[in-house]
């Protein structure tokens, strides 16, 4: 079905007049999705509801094909768009995420027709709602004032541009590429010449265009918006005797409804030298310099405007070569936020069997339970990023923001940083001065097993696949105790490895990602490209809720600048004073990788004699027992009896060229009556 109107909701890298900007991609998500096209954004009275409109992301903004519904009020609205009494076009918006004045991301929630606008993206109005108890304005809800023309408003049963301009006679044809080519030369000040040819008769431009239908009109005045718009983009200065300009100098506007018919015959390329041009560029193997060859002989000095400068896309910023991101703030805008610098923990270990509730037989003595609790505190550490740019350089750098491209950069390598050392640590040796402290923001990777269970798997021998890893996660799943539903974590290396799996007859067992997330029970599966850094890693289940990160007043990321009068340089600062760590127990399981020649080995839960309080170590080939720092298994030995009412943890760990399957298994405690 063929839209009802089209245009413009929002266009890419236009400030606004609040300092705002809309980056390139921001509504990506977005492309062919449906929201409802009302009036006004009245979207709380459904009467204002017009229709709907298709959104289609484009790398300048997001487009929107309009349909109206058959409601009175879609039907006046229609009209009044046909009639050109309204032209403009805005969004409402919420989930707006802002980076240094930059929204990056957003959800358009509803597109409207407005009676006006503002300048093209000048103006965005956060949204603001009254309560009982004063207003409020919803910092992530905005409406956002293009303020664009509407590109064009045809109906289902109106005839295409091509038809309407095939429906034209010869002479009303000459009109249309006539005034498209003044219209072209006034936006470009380019000088065209009429042809020598003299008039054939006295009739004017302007008794051509009043004799033309209201829809030949429309295309004409369509087509001379669209020749204005591709030659205001492409506008370069030209020497003064190719400027029209009054006695005050200003410049002077063509009239084309002045000139005759034939004067609309102006300088153009017949086939035979066209066909002369190319001869010579295959002579020459240049087409530019066989242009350049017909230019001279023909008098016209401005061939370089048909091979002007190159121009850079997207704003003129240029691309970052980067690490993929996107799980970045998948992490970050989950964790929970803290305003203190110090978190501090507390954990009590019920599993054990003397925590459990007892029967009572009359008489008997009634036992007390023994659990221990134990206190975690994490305290702040400062991370930051700094840059310097000399002022001749900054003043030089014309075609983009470079400040603004500059702090963008520092940002996103400091929020990238920040959740590489939440999620695997920094990956710095110990003794680099500029390693994240792990004991101020511990890793989930490395964390205790108190909070994170380690899954072993040996994927590496000549008989494994990937589909052991998907085994180990589903037999061990119920070893999380993190909250809701968690997620995975992982590379483009393994994700690639779970895709390919097959099955008997050589399908593949999982067609997307969300069918190996259902299998595996998480939420997601998110790649993240700084895990390829630790091979041993193969992922993360956690949900980043359980996961808070601290921060004083003055401690959250703050940007600085300063100008060094010495060296002529401005230099930035950004930094953040935080803490972080997982607050709930089991919330993370990491699966890692063993060597291939690893031999998986079970420990065996030493024995325990409550009445006599002997404790019996039995020798295990790859397992080695400790209390503490002393290894306590020698072969079939008992351990020192247990005073009454003491206590005694036994740690089991592989020996070198074996592994345990997880490490839940491995810690006993003791204790005597």
């Amino acid at each position: 079905m063929k839209a009802d109107f089209s245009g413009y909701a929002t266009k890419a890298g236009l400030k606004c007049t609040d300092g705002r900007t809309i980056l390139p991609n921001a509504f990506q998500h977005q492309d062919k999705t449906r929201v409802p096209l009302v009036w006004q954004h009245g979207h709380t009275d459904p009467q204002n509801v017009l229709g709907h409109a298709i959104l289609e992301n484009r790398p300048d903004g997001v487009y929107a094909y309009g349909f109206f519904n058959t409601t009175d009020k879609a039907t006046d609205a229609h009209k009044l768009l046909e009639h050109g009494d309204i032209t403009m076009l805005s969004i409402w918006a919420n989930q707006l995420i802002e980076r240094s004045g930059n929204v990056i991301h957003g959800a358009i929630r509803e597109v409207s027709l407005v009676l006006s606008g503002a300048n093209p993206g000048a103006l965005i109005e956060n949204v603001s709602i009254r309560h009982s108890d004063g207003d409020q304005i919803l910092e992530d809800e905005a409406i956002i004032y293009t303020g664009l023309q509407l590109e064009h408003a045809v109906s289902e049963d109106d005839e295409t541009i091509q038809e309407v301009y095939d429906g034209m006679t010869d002479r009303q044809k000459d009109v249309l590429h006539f005034m498209l080519g003044e219209a072209t030369a006034t936006a470009t000040e380019d000088v065209k010449h009429a042809a020598d040819d003299a008039p054939v008769d006295g009739e004017t431009v302007q008794d051509i265009y009043d004799a033309m239908s209201s829809k030949q009109k429309d295309v004409l005045h369509f087509m001379i918006g669209e020749a204005l718009e591709s030659a205001g983009e492409m506008k370069q200065s030209n020497t003064d005797d190719n400027t029209n300009t009054d006695k005050e100098g200003n410049n002077m506007t063509k009239n084309v409804f002045e000139k005759t018919a034939d004067e609309m015959s102006l300088s153009t390329l017949s086939h035979s030298e066209l066909n002369s041009i190319l001869a010579t560029a295959v002579r020459s193997g240049s087409l530019k310099d066989a242009m350049t060859e017909y230019a001279l002989a023909h008098g016209i000095t401005n061939i370089n405007q048909m091979f002007p400068d190159a121009h850079a896309i997207d704003g003129g910023e240029p691309e970052w070569l980067k690490r993929r991101t996107e799980w970045v703030d998948q992490l970050l805008m989950s964790t929970r936020k803290s305003p203190f610098g110090r978190i501090k923990t507390l954990s009590a270990d019920i599993t054990m069997e003397d925590a459990r509730a007892k029967g009572y037989v009359t008489g008997a003595l009634k036992k007390e339970e023994f659990f221990s609790v134990t206190k975690r505190i994490t305290t702040p550490t400062t991370v930051y990023k700094k840059q310097k740019l000399d002022r001749d350089d900054m003043l030089d750098i014309t075609e983009f923001n470079v400040v603004v491209w500059l702090k963008s950069e520092m940002r996103l390598m400091l929020d990238e940083e920040i959740a590489r050392a939440i999620l695997i640590g920094d990956g710095r040796d110990i003794s680099s001065e500029d390693k994240i402290n792990e004991g101020n923001i511990r890793p989930i990777a490395k964390d205790h097993e108190l909070y994170t269970t380690t899954i072993n798997v040996n994927v590496d021998d000549a008989l494994s696949s990937a589909t052991e890893i998907i085994d180990a996660i589903i037999l061990n799943r119920s070893k999380y105790k993190g909250t809701g539903q968690p997620s995975l974590f992982t590379t483009e290396t393994w994700i690639a490895r779970f895709l390919l799996l097959k099955d008997s007859t050589g399908r593949r067992i999982y067609k997307s990602l969300e069918e190996l997330a259902s299998d595996i029970r998480v939420a997601a599966v998110i790649p993240v490209e700084v895990m390829e850094e630790d091979p041993s890693i193969v992922g993360i289940i956690v949900n980043p809720v359980d996961y808070v990160i601290g921060a004083d007043k003055g401690g959250q990321v703050t940007l600085f600048d300063d100008f060094d009068i010495d060296y002529n340089q401005q230099k930035y600062l950004i930094e953040t004073r935080m803490c972080g760590a997982l607050t709930k127990l089991k919330s993370a399981m990491v699966i890692r990788k063993v060597a291939a020649d690893a031999v998986l080995v079970s420990p065996n839960s030493p024995s325990f004699v409550d009445a006599t309080g002997v404790l019996t170590i039995v020798n295990q080939t790859g397992v080695v027992y400790m209390n503490g720092v002393t290894v306590v298994n020698a072969a079939g030995s008992p351990y020192a009896a247990i005073a009454s009412g003491a206590s005694v943890t036994i740690n089991a760990t592989p020996a070198s060229g074996y592994y345990f399957a997880t490490s839940d298994n491995d810690t006993w405690t003791f204790t005597r009556d």
